[in-house]
């Protein structure tokens, strides 16, 4: 599912927050990325190129609003640095990530696996479960290629 502007200024709406000019060019970097994992450094660099005026700390200070009210959903993939994606809300479950230990590319993974495993936790530990996530680490494919021809 592709999430456009509209999408996010009525999420805005719903919530009662303005959606500033800042918090928009920020929005539309994800919009504009919407394949990618971005980190906040990843973020300033992007608007940054069309708003020199936003700087790193208001990025910092929109990331953690936008994951405070659920339109991006914060990652860490042990790397050091929370990265962050758009908030599908209407999905049953976050997909799931392959992570290069190389390179540190990051791969969606749309199938859910989980659905059985889970029933039969939630049943036996008697705990409603009601998300998961699940990442996978290893090498992609252009660094297996790499190491094959080193």
């Amino acid at each position: 599912m592709t999430i456009d502007m509209a999408d996010l200024r009525q999420r805005f709406s719903e919530r009662q927050y303005k959606l500033t000019p800042q918090r928009q060019i920020i929005l539309q970097a994800f919009i504009d990325h919407q394949d990618k994992h971005l980190s906040a450094e990843d973020v300033y660099t992007i608007v940054r190129k069309q708003s020199p005026e936003i700087g790193l700390a208001t990025v910092y200070r929109t990331l953690e609003l936008l994951s405070d009210l659920e339109i991006l959903q914060k990652l860490d993939f042990g790397d050091g640095r929370s990265r962050y994606e758009i908030n599908e809300t209407n999905t049953p479950h976050h997909h799931h990530h392959l992570i290069c230990l190389s390179c540190g590319k990051v791969k969606e993974f749309e199938d859910d696996l989980l659905e059985t495993l889970e029933a039969v936790i939630a049943r036996k530990s008697r705990f409603k479960i009601v998300d998961h996530q699940v990442k996978f680490y290893g090498y992609c494919r252009e660094c297996q290629e790499e190491s094959d021809d080193s």
